[in-house]
């Protein structure tokens, strides 16, 4: 993995964590949005390493699966770290 892939990884990220955040705002996400960026970094960087053990990694063009398999990581991401941190969005 060289500084480029590191610097797609990041902006990638960033911009599904953003979108998680968009998707899910207010009292359906119970996490900051740094947290919410940061998984879906972690979600970029997993889910290529995931995919690149179980597919081929060398494709010409936009390679949509491994995309989706970013997202889902990120999801579980998200989900894990909503579990852990354990912020209540309920309003009494």
């Amino acid at each position: 993995m060289d500084l480029s892939d590191i610097l797609v990884a990041l902006i990638g990220g960033v911009i599904i964590g953003l979108l998680g955040k968009f998707v899910a705002p207010g009292d359906r996400d119970n996490i900051p949005l740094w947290l919410t960026i940061v998984c879906g970094i972690g979600g970029v960087l997993l889910g290529t390493f995931l995919y690149s053990m179980f597919f081929d990694p060398t494709t010409s063009g936009i390679d949509w699966w491994r995309h989706i398999w970013q997202i889902v990581v990120a999801a579980v991401l998200v989900m894990i770290a909503s579990a852990v941190t354990g912020r209540s969005s309920s309003k009494v």
